[in-house]
């Protein structure tokens, strides 16, 4: 900040005064932009929460028209949390982009619960009712912690650089001179931070794809600041006097004490990020996007509710119904008035001694039953008694009063017909109508707000693929199956494995020559089967950081937002395993007949589970029993078995072939002793006969 210059990675300079300068006439330029709504949407939610500045006086009363239909309309447009629903685009056999797809989706539901989604679509939801625009903000947030290198520290290289040996994705020195040690990927997760209809702007234009910037109002404390854009930045602010915004109300002025107001600018047009306090001159920070998005922007086009095609600025609708909710005040105020008028007034003769205070005391208001004597009887008597007294007649002031709850049921009954709002929505129904007639009204009465359901379900349904890209550009594999609960092998895993396998065939084989037998060798255990089954975590990643294969085999959706129908839903169930019965009655006995039409069946059988949710869960199981079958059904079969007679006859040839062998081999084996018996016998005869003759030639010689 000393020289008020940054610098983009791409080695661009920007002026942080000129960067300032500029954007503050453009948050100016939208905040006139906006001005009329913004003024329309503060009495709306002045008038939605009754903040008046005298509710006991009774003649300023007012109906709470606003907040009724609102109280109507929030369960009706939102009423429950949208679930993720990652499913591939093509119902095809991908066992990759169907286990991208199941990482994914898991890590989005642990997203929604760990962001509260629900309560920030409960926000959004009475922003839309009320303002007609509601809107979030996506972050990424990550955890680090230093790396353990096993080395001790010791003084930095001479160039000052990094150290040699450090992983590519590491950096950082090891000494005071080198910087931070390296650090790694502790935790990391996925930030929705709601919007108040306050602190969204965008540049003015009539289509949201025509939009080139969006900024939020971001409240910093003194030490986020500092935290964020360092001590210089927190002088420059003081020096400027900058983004110390108050508030216009004591509430505001509460809620605002301490804070800074920044506001964050994604500046599509040039591609860069814009931090600048409210009312600087000077720009706290301009850098390139953290997120490098499809659509650029952090955050899902605004839930809209009544628009023209001329401007993006929404109409509330109290906006159309503001006249009758006006004149039901007023009706209201004046219903009040009247009622205070509804007491009895009573007129008697004063100064007749005793007659007039037994007459006050008899018309108090806390005397119930009174006996009050009267001395002077015959004087009250002769006076009319009871005609003395005269009091203010009240059936004008009672008749008006109901001409007025008549006049305001009509306007109520207006604004309904005006908002949408029928009777068989708030409840109100006739004993006397009919099932159907009950059914009809539903159907003909929610059209009204089929619109703005299902323009919330569109709202969660781009959170939901804004965090899903999120994720699959910005987690680690580690942090993919820790969160998901499944675990996949790597790609060196899987190759080991893979050698292992080959080891124990080979071995096997060698043990099966040996043993001079015949047939296939051992399978291997079925742990290793289902790994080498499994896509590895590589296969996975490497889809999911992919934009364009990711966006052909993977589609992102949320279900529905309104409260659910159990029994449709249980009626989904029955049809989906009414359907798998049915057909594998068929499909069994017509794979009896002809084995060959099995992998026709089991491909039928694929097709109609991948149409249904609930088949999601057993299509794995389902592609692996059919395969088992398309297997069997193929595979060549042995040869009929003769019948009973053949095989005694056959078995009794075997048993006499095997006997005559038998004895053919003992034959053979007698023969050979036979012959080895002679020839010892000649061996020993010709030993004999040269033993004579050496005998003979010794005698001889002496």
């Amino acid at each position: 900040m000393e020289d008020e210059t940054t610098a983009l990675a791409g080695g661009q300079q920007w002026d942080l005064a000129k960067v300032g300068a500029r954007w503050q006439q453009e948050l100016e330029r939208a905040q006139r932009y906006f001005k009329s709504w913004h003024d329309r949407c503060v009495k709306i939610e002045k008038i939605y929460l009754d903040q008046q500045s005298d509710q006991t006086n009774a003649a300023k009363r007012r109906f709470p028209m606003l907040w009724a239909n609102t109280s109507v309309l929030q369960p009706a447009v939102y009423a429950r949390v949208p679930q993720p629903v990652v499913e591939r685009r093509f119902k095809d056999a991908q066992p990759v982009a169907r286990m991208a797809s199941e990482l994914v989706e898991r890590n989005l539901s642990y997203m929604g619960d760990e962001a509260d989604i629900d309560s920030i679509m409960r926000a959004v939801r009475d922003d839309f009712l009320l303002c007609a625009r509601g809107t979030v903000w996506l972050r990424y947030e990550a955890d680090f912690e230093p790396l353990d290198m096993g080395v001790q520290p010791s003084d930095a290289p001479a160039n000052g650089g990094l150290r040699e040996g450090l992983p590519g994705g590491l950096t950082g020195g090891m000494g005071e001179d080198g910087g931070a040690p390296p650090e790694a990927i502790s935790d990391e997760r996925v930030c929705i931070d709601y919007v108040h209809w306050s602190d969204f702007l965008h540049s003015p234009a009539r289509r949201w794809k025509d939009v080139t910037w969006v900024a939020r109002r971001v409240p910093m404390t003194d030490e986020e600041l500092e935290k964020r854009f360092g001590p210089d930045a927190m002088t420059s602010l003081q020096a400027q006097a900058a983004g110390s915004n108050k508030g216009t109300n004591q509430t505001e002025r509460a809620e605002n004490e301490g804070k800074t107001h920044v506001w964050e600018i994604w500046c599509k047009s040039e591609n860069y990020t814009v931090w600048i306090a409210d009312g600087a001159a000077v720009a706290l920070e301009v850098s390139e996007p953290p997120l490098d998005l499809t659509h650029f922007w952090p955050c899902p086009r605004p839930a809209y509710g009544t628009m023209s095609t001329s401007s993006l600025i929404p109409v509330p609708d109290y906006v159309y119904y503001q006249q009758q909710c006006d004149e039901i005040d007023l009706l209201t105020k004046r219903v009040n008035k009247l009622t205070d008028q509804l007491r009895l007034k009573v007129f008697y003769p004063s100064g007749d001694g005793a007659i007039s205070p037994a007459i006050e005391k008899a018309m108090r208001p806390e005397n119930d039953t009174v006996m009050v004597p009267i001395p002077e009887w015959a004087a009250f008597t002769d006076k009319g008694g009871s005609k003395a007294i005269v009091t203010l007649p009240i059936d004008e002031v009672q008749k008006v009063i109901i001409a007025c709850i008549q006049a305001r049921k009509q306007l109520i009954e207006d604004v309904y017909q005006i908002t949408g709002i029928s009777d068989i929505v708030r409840g109100d129904t006739q004993a006397s109508e009919t099932a159907t007639a009950q059914r009809i009204k539903s159907q003909w009465g929610s059209i009204r707000i089929r619109d703005r359901q299902s323009e919330l379900a569109r709202f969660a349904r781009d959170i939901i693929r804004l965090a899903g890209e999120i994720i699959c550009d910005q987690f680690q594999p580690e942090t993919l199956m820790l969160v998901s609960g499944i675990k996949l092998p790597t790609m060196a895993e899987k190759q080991q494995v893979q050698l292992q396998m080959q080891q124990m065939q080979m071995a096997a084989q060698q043990a099966a020559a040996r043993a001079e037998q015949m047939g296939q060798p051992a399978p291997p255990p079925p742990q290793l089967q289902q790994m080498m089954q499994q896509p590895t975590i590589d296969e996975v990643v490497q889809l999911l950081r992919n934009d364009s294969i990711r966006g052909f085999q993977i589609d992102i959706e949320t279900d529905s937002t309104i409260e659910p129908d159990e029994d449709a839903e249980k009626q989904r169930r029955m049809e989906f395993v009414q359907m798998i019965g049915g057909f594998l009655q068929q499909a069994g006995a017509m794979a009896q007949q002809n084995p060959m039409l099995v992998p026709v069946m089991v491909e039928t059988l694929l097709f109609a589970a991948r149409g249904f949710r609930a088949g999601r869960q057993l299509e794995s199981t389902l592609e692996q029993v059919g395969a088992q079958l398309s297997e069997a059904a193929t595979a060549p079969k042995p040869p009929p078995e003769p019948p009973a007679e053949q095989m005694i006859k056959l078995k009794t040839a075997e048993v006499k072939a095997g006997a005559e062998q038998r004895k053919a081999e003992l034959g053979v084996a007698q023969a050979e002793i036979e012959h080895r018996a002679v020839v010892e016998q000649a061996r020993g005869e010709a030993a004999a006969q040269a033993l004579q003759q050496f005998q003979a030639q010794q005698a001889a010689y002496q």
